[in-house]
């Protein structure tokens, strides 16, 4: 059985990052050379923005082929709104079945408004794993 861990021992230390006024297109390059399903994003000072998804990026592209107009920016696809964050000092099982409850295959790690890591359904999985055997 899973025991309980501090979230920092399995986060990502370095997620991918996007900025809000990047082109989308760029965004979606981001994402498949990282092959993540999706990126945070950070303004100038590193806090945390937005959520930019794969779904968010496919959304963007298929609406400016329908209406043939440039394809636009982060700022306007990303998820900015009550984004749901973990701080680094949580526990692994508690941020994972909110994320189960939540549907969420990823959640940004904050400390001092600053984001400093992600925990995504791998990290997850890998901790399940180790403790497994």
């Amino acid at each position: 059985m899973l025991q309980s861990v501090n979230l920092r021992d399995y986060m990502l230390t370095n997620p991918v990052r996007v900025r809000s006024n990047d082109n989308v297109l760029d965004a979606m390059q981001v994402i498949i050379d990282n092959k993540v399903s999706g990126v945070c994003v950070v303004d100038d000072d590193q806090n945390l923005v937005g959520i930019l998804s794969e779904l968010d990026c496919l959304r963007a592209a298929l609406g400016a082929i329908y209406n043939n107009t440039n394809i636009g920016q982060v700022r306007e696809f990303m998820a900015s709104d009550n984004l749901v964050v973990a701080h680094p000092n949580e526990d692994i099982v508690d941020v994972a079945q909110d994320m189960l409850l939540k549907n969420k295959r990823r959640r940004p790690v904050v400390e001092d408004g600053k984001l400093i890591g992600q925990i995504t359904c791998r990290q997850l999985l890998s901790a399940v794993k180790k403790f497994r055997n």
